[in-house]
């Protein structure tokens, strides 16, 4: 092998390495339940749980590669399962978003699991981070 072919080697190989060590080795991230995403916590909105709930599975219809698997209201209060795919299609992960009313608000609680591999790369927290960052910006539920 010529130098430079071993150098670009020795690169792929210290990238991958760097990869595996900058996030935690999880593949499963839910707001106030995961420590070593602390910032990761539910979202409470002004709007009621049924605008909260219809704003949610708004918000995943607009956003690239999600979708509305399942969605059911009752007395507990809404759920959402969705599915986000990576740009390839290759990897997906399921996410839980759960509206719960407190008091006239909502409360927002979002888990998102990759459906395989030991850990995410910190897609999940990408994918909590991306929902309720849209869910903020909503017209009516803030």
């Amino acid at each position: 092998m010529t130098r430079t072919t071993l150098a670009l080697v020795g690169l792929a190989a210290a990238g991958a390495v760097a990869a595996c060590l900058a996030w935690p080795r999880i593949n499963e991230v839910e707001t106030g339940h995961t420590p070593e995403y602390p910032d990761l916590q539910p979202r409470t909105y002004a709007a009621g749980e049924t605008r909260v709930g219809t704003a949610v599975k708004t918000v995943i219809g607009r956003l690239p590669r999600w979708r509305v698997i399942g969605a059911a209201s009752g007395p507990r209060g809404t759920d959402v399962q969705a599915e986000h795919a990576s740009y390839l299609g290759i990897f997906k992960e399921d996410v839980t978003v759960r509206v719960r009313s407190q008091g006239g608000r909502a409360q927002v609680s979002v888990r998102s699991r990759s459906q395989a591999g030991p850990w995410d790369f910190g897609q999940n927290a990408r994918n909590i981070r991306d929902l309720l960052s849209e869910l903020d910006q909503e017209p009516g539920v803030r």
